[in-house]
């Protein structure tokens, strides 16, 4: 198993460089390809400086919902211009007219949306399966910018473990990284979860939902990875096969692989 490859900013808690992990036919994902991250509403002058002219990021793929963009407002690199933002929330229904949608989170009792029992992985595993069968169109386009970014592409949400960790789990699956790394690599984000609690306490989108929350409610398990594994390879024949009952070329996901692989 490959350490996280850990990337200390000022302004997040759990950005990693996913670069190095093995692939099963010996190779390894490149690194300065795909960086996952939590909220990047608090990056530094240093921070964005880093990122931009050191680690070479040109795009940002940015999996949070309309209205968690809209109370957050725009966040450093954003609102410098420094590399292009592609938006794809990952909840059904989700308007990019905010002005006409009434400003409920997606996970809050004025939006509607029914919420799957709490019982950890099922709670979770059903999420991300939901991602897939609800918004496969927003999973799919954030791929497609990884497959074409010139340089780094950072994917994030809030936490940078459950959206996030979903399309870094499909990405890390086509380049031919192990389903117990892919897991190993998804876990990760347990050794910085109570510093991603902790920031996003303090923000206006998340501060009503995580109040009184414990703690385990949040550390992303080993069997919920590996419960969407073992789903995409039983119904799919895994991320590769979804993607191209998604409308994906077989040329398209070797590009994707392609510029995965070192």
């Amino acid at each position: 198993m490959s350490t996280p490859r850990w990337i200390e900013l000022d302004g997040v808690a759990n950005m990693r460089d996913v670069g190095g992990l093995p692939t099963v036919d010996g190779g390894e994902v490149a690194s300065g390809r795909l960086l996952r991250s939590d909220n990047l509403q608090e990056l530094s002058d240093a921070d964005v400086t880093h990122l931009v002219d050191t680690l070479g990021v040109t795009d940002i793929v940015d999996l949070r919902s309309t209205v968690e963009v809209h109370l957050e407002g725009p966040g450093p690199l954003r609102a410098r211009e420094l590399v292009p933002h592609h938006y794809h929330s990952m909840f059904a229904g989700d308007r990019e007219d905010v002005a006409a949608a009434a400003l409920a989170l997606p996970w809050s009792k004025e939006s509607g949306r029914p919420r799957p029992p709490r019982r950890d992985d099922d709670y979770w595993t059903s999420h991300y399966l939901g991602y897939l069968a609800e918004r496969p169109d927003s999973v799919s386009a954030a791929l497609q910018v990884v497959a074409g970014s010139t340089g780094a592409t950072i994917v994030h949400c809030a936490a940078g473990k459950d959206r996030t960790g979903t399309v870094v789990a499909m990405a890390l699956s086509v380049a031919g990284v192990s389903d117990a790394d892919i897991v190993a690599d998804y876990v990760a984000s347990a050794e910085r979860v109570e510093q991603v609690v902790a920031r996003l306490s303090e923000r206006p989108a998340y501060a009503e939902v995580l109040r009184g929350q414990p703690i385990t409610r949040q550390i992303p398990r080993a069997e919920t990875m590996q419960r969407l594994l073992a789903v995409l390879a039983e119904r799919h024949e895994g991320a590769a096969g979804w993607l191209r009952e998604h409308g994906w070329t077989q040329a398209q996901v070797q590009s994707l692989r392609a510029r995965l692989r070192a």
